[in-house]
This record gives structure tokens, C-alpha cells and sequence, in this order.
């Protein structure tokens, strides 16, 4: 997520900038100004992002000050209209992720109520963290995780609203949790279960698209990177913000805790820089080949927000 204050008035290549391998990718903004959130869907455009997604869910206290993310659940009309205008500026499609309510006030009216004047402002997608945003007294962490997770609202709203696709986000741990909420909405949304296990979208493509190539194996990502990492890093960009993603890549497997250890450690990543992953030692496991779609298909089903998957059936 990117604030438009921060988009407007500081560095845009920096905020906006991914290497074309990334795509599709979508632009998730945070803010509620009409006028800075077009402008913002205009840069957003020209950079090449596939999608502008409009933030509704974010509870955090900053957030709230700045008056946007969850709080604005309780404003669908100037959402409505801010949707409106980024649709105005741009051809990429504009879409909202929320949450299903706020506070500890469980009724499905609220969300509802929320969803409709979206619906009719044209936002044909919704990705839905289904927990309640409470906006006094949790942090950022405790909002994933304490609010009642209540997946039925996400499927009630996608009856309500059959001409909208809805997302559903929040506690899906795995490709089989995946495929039971693909009965009920039109698509699903990884975050932490995807970034604590990194190898759980090389099954994504065959369990959920019938793809027949064969997905790499650790290994092979890791020899993948280290040309990217040795491309990035003497353009500027600091080892830690590429090998902090690729932390738990060998979660599960013996020697997942040195290599860890060793790519979140500041004095081993000064030393090695663009050869860390060189330097690093690969945990030892059996070199495994995992299936997966054409390129094609994966293009066509995957989009990330704010750090989650997405996976349209």
C-alpha cells in the first residue's frame, strides 16, 4: 500500500517502480481525496500497473488519522465516489479490498450497505478480509488475527452481488481451504500462510487452473534470484529488501533455520552484498520439481495486494 500523499509529494520511481518479471501487479492506494487518488491512478497507469485497488480494510491507528483504510467502511458514498473518479482517469481496472465490518458490531448490514453504492459506482471486484476491523485497542497484527474470522459473510455478499467478483481473504492455509471457498465466491487470496511458506503457490497452478508445466524447485529459484540480486543490488537496491522475501523459502526442510539466519544477518549480507545468496548455504534437501501452469494462464489468474495472492478461478 501506498499513500497518495506519499505517491504526490515524494519519490515516485522509488514507490512505483518493479521489474516487468513481477507482472501482473496491482497498485494498492490508501487515501480518500478524490482528486489525489485520480492523479495517483494516473501515475499508477503510466508505470504499468495492471490494477489500482483502493485500501478499506487497513485498521491501523496512523491509518485512521490519516482517514482512510477501514474507517472508511463507515463512508461507502465518498468510497463510491472516489472509485468513480479513479475510473474516470483510467482504463486498469479500480477495486476495493475491506473488511466485513467494524469494530465488534457483527450485523451484515453494515457490509452490505458498504458494497452497494460501490457495486453501482461500477467496481465490479472486491477482495474481502473476512474479519471485523477493530479500530480501538488491537495492533496491526492482532486485527489478522483476533477479530471472529466469518468466511459465510464473503459468500452472502457474492449471492447479494452476482454481477461483482469477491475475493475472499484472510486465514486460508492452504490449497484446500483454497478450493472450499472457490465453491462459494469467485476467488481467494493468500497473504501470510503464502509468505510463511513460500512453496505453497508452486501447487497453486495445477490444483487450481489444471496447469501441465512443471513449476521450479527451490534450487532453481535460488539460482534465479542470485542473477537478479547481482543485476538489483549495484543499481542501488540493498540486499535485505529482496532477501527478506526469500526467508522462508526452505520452511519445512533441514537447514531452513542457518539459512535464515544468515539472510537476516546485517553483517553477513555487508560483507557478501549482491553474492549473498552465493555465500548463503542452500539447506539440504531432495531437488524437487513441482507442477505448474504456462505462463499464460498464470498471467491471467494472479494478481498481489499488499503483499497476498490472488487466485481467480
Amino acid at each position: 500500500m501506498i499513500t497518495t500523499g506519499a505517491l504526490l509529494r515524494g519519490d515516485v520511481a522509488r514507490h512505483l517502480e518493479f521489474d516487468p518479471q513481477e507482472q501482473p501487479v496491482a497498485l494498492q492506494l490508501g487515501g480518500s481525496e478524490r482528486a489525489e487518488l485520480a492523479r495517483c491512478a494516473r501515475l499508477g497507469a503510466a508505470w504499468g500497473y495492471a490494477e489500482i485497488n483502493l485500501n478499506c480494510g487497513c485498521p491501523s491507528p496512523r491509518v485512521q488519522r490519516g482517514a482512510f483504510g477501514a474507517c472508511l467502511m463507515a463512508e461507502p458514498n465518498l468510497v463510491a465516489d472516489c472509485v468513480k473518479a479513479m475510473q474516470d482517469a483510467v482504463s486498469i481496472p479500480i477495486t476495493v479490498k475491506h473488511r466485513i465490518g467494524i469494530d465488534r458490531s457483527e450485523g451484515y448490514e453494515l457490509v452490505r450497505d458498504f458494497v452497494a453504492p460501490v457495486y453501482d459506482a461500477g467496481c465490479r471486484v472486491f477482495i474481502v478480509h473476512a474479519r471485523n476491523a477493530w479500530l480501538h485497542g488491537l495492533s496491526p497484527k492482532e486485527n489478522r488475527e483476533l477479530p471472529p474470522l466469518r468466511l459465510n459473510v464473503v459468500h452472502r455478499l457474492q449471492k447479494d452481488f452476482g454481477g461483482a467478483a469477491f475475493v475472499t481473504n484472510g486465514g486460508l492455509r492452504d490449497i484446500a481451504d483454497a478450493q472450499r471457498e472457490l465453491a462459494h465466491c469467485t476467488g481467494v487470496m493468500f497473504g501470510r500462510a503464502a509468505y510463511h511458506d513460500p512453496m505453497l503457490l508452486a501447487q497453486v497452478d495445477r490444483a487450481l487452473f489444471a496447469g501441465e508445466q512443471q513449476a521450479p524447485g527451490r534450487d532453481q529459484v535460488v539460482a534465479v534470484m542470485r542473477l537478479y540480486l547481482a543485476r538489483v543490488v549495484p543499481a542501488g537496491v540493498a540486499p535485505r529488501a529482496v532477501l527478506r522475501h526469500m526467508l522462508n523459502l526452505y520452511q519445512g526442510q533441514a537447514g531452513a533455520r542457518a539459512w535464515r539466519r544468515q539472510l537476516s544477518d546485517s553483517v553477513f549480507l555487508r560483507r557478501h552484498g549482491a553474492e549473498a545468496l552465493t555465500a548463503a548455504s542452500e539447506p539440504s534437501l531432495a531437488r524437487e520439481v513441482l507442477p505448474a501452469s504456462p505462463p499464460a494462464a498464470r498471467a491471467a489468474s494472479h494478481h498481489v495486494h499488499d503483499g497476498d495472492l490472488q487466485l481467480f478461478s
